[in-house]
């Protein structure tokens, strides 16, 4: 049951949903999974960034209107279910928290392994547990509490992105000259711009989409502070500059800076290589300190993103009823706790079911961000007609409607058929396309029993009366 008291709070403040906005994007796909990008596409890699997050700014601007004009918790999932069907609410829903169970124990893993080897007698397994257990901590007090953290854990990021951006502006410019490095002509003079061809470059672009799935957080986490229109508005503007800011000019540095197949990028990450091109000292152990602390930011993040959502679905009567209980501080208790104990369920798959089972597991999130895009571009299609004729005024609009929103769906298509015609690829589709049919199946199979249970209940009244 539905009641008032099962509402979540609205503790964010607004420099909390800023830095939530500003580093949303920003994880270790970033300092060390680009390494990866560029060693495959080379040069062009830059390429790959801009193209995703040219589509990420489209998909942040449909969501954005829809969010601005009807805030809700569940983001994306509820105005699927309100435009497309309640299937698709549902089944998205699912796949998106399913996404961010998978990813606690994954950053709570590289997060524990970076701390293993300043206390190497503290084994991986217990860091982890402990970092996932201080981190659960922190989401079921309030979310104030969540909030303050993430503040203070995305500063950090940010910071680093801001000090490794101005170090390789000063190395492009001639201006550290003991680093023995200048000029932009790495850029070409290492078989040229793009010596793999332009299909590494779409190769790339799939690595680099994982990367920028967080940015719809903003919209999750708006929805528990004040004035959440405003807040939505003013963080969906500002992710063209910080897309380019974080991503593109932080990638430019790196293929300026460093050949493209040097054998570092793909074993250290790219910001480590060009640090110690650079010639600065504990390079290493600074970029680990800067990844420890994405990853925990993530990590807190994800506990976040995966309880709201599992909140929302319980609030449409999706998911079990417990999961929309909130404490006195409108935290949503048991949907942490579930999230979490979610988690440590795929921990304990990692080492008891076959290697391979788990591999599918993994692979089962592979395509679950292009599907979220491509749900948002469907849904806004079909919602702006339904918001205009419920006679409400959007104060914030998607460019061109409906053509551009038109590309994008047609865009996420195309690279869903390339992904299944790469055998690289292949099986993240198929493993995420066949999840979603066990969830869409699930969610046919707990509508038509509550029609039977509705149903039978009215047969009942009518006899009785």
């Amino acid at each position: 049951m539905q009641t008032d008291k099962n509402n979540l709070s609205h503790g964010l403040k607004s420099r909390h949903v800023t830095m939530l906005s500003i580093a949303g994007v920003i994880g270790a796909g970033l300092f060390v999974g680009s390494g990866r990008a560029i060693a495959e596409a080379g040069p062009a890699t830059i390429l790959a960034y801009i193209f995703a997050g040219a589509l990420v700014v489209l998909v942040m601007r449909m969501l954005a209107e829809m969010a601005v004009a009807s805030p809700d918790t569940g983001s994306f999932s509820t105005y699927a279910d309100q435009a497309i069907g309640k299937w698709a609410g549902y089944t998205i829903g699912w796949l998106y928290w399913w996404f961010w169970v998978l990813i606690i124990p994954i950053e709570a893993n590289i997060a524990a392994t970076i701390i293993n080897t300043w206390v190497p007698q503290l084994d991986i397994w217990v860091l982890s547990l402990a970092i996932t257990l201080l981190l659960t901590a922190t989401n079921l007090f309030s979310v104030k509490n969540y909030g303050e953290f993430e503040f203070w854990l995305a500063l950090v990021k940010v910071a680093a992105i801001v000090a490794f951006i101005i170090l390789g502006a000063c190395a492009i410019f001639g201006l550290l000259p003991e680093s023995g490095v200048s000029g932009v002509s790495r850029l070409w003079d290492t078989g040229g711009f793009m010596p793999n061809g332009f299909g590494a470059v779409l190769s790339a672009m799939l690595i680099t989409m994982f990367s920028f799935l967080g940015a719809e957080v903003v919209t999750i986490a708006a929805a528990e502070s004040d004035a959440a229109g405003k807040q939505i508005s003013k963080a969906t503007n500002s992710v063209i500059w910080r897309i380019t800011l974080f991503y593109i000019l932080s990638i430019f540095i790196v293929i300026a800076l460093v050949p493209w197949n040097d054998p570092r990028l793909a074993s250290d990450g790219s910001y480590v290589t060009v640090l110690e091109t650079l010639g600065v000292p504990h390079a290493k152990a600074i970029i680990d300190f800067v990844v420890l602390t994405s990853v925990t930011s993530c990590l807190n993040s994800s506990l976040y993103t995966a309880s709201r959502m599992l909140y929302s679905l319980s609030r449409r009567g999706d998911a079990p009823a417990c999961a929309q209980v909130t404490t006195s501080s409108g935290t949503p208790i048991y949907a942490v706790l579930l999230s979490t104990g979610a988690a440590f369920l795929t921990v304990i798959a990692n080492y008891m079911v076959p290697s391979k089972v788990f591999g599918f597991l993994m692979a089962s999130s592979g395509a679950i961000a292009l599907l979220v895009y491509l749900v948002i571009a469907i849904s806004q299609l079909r919602m702006r007609k339904r918001l205009l004729a419920e006679g409400k005024t959007l104060s914030y609009r998607m460019w061109l409607y409906p053509w551009l929103t038109w590309g994008v769906i047609l865009f996420i298509s195309s690279v869903l058929v390339l992904m299944l015609l790469r055998p690289d690829h292949r099986v993240e589709v198929v493993a995420t396309m066949l999840l979603g049919i066990l969830v869409v199946c699930s969610g046919l199979l707990i509508t038509r029993r509550r029609a039977r249970a509705e149903q039978g209940g009215a047969a009942l009244r009518s006899a009785q009366g």
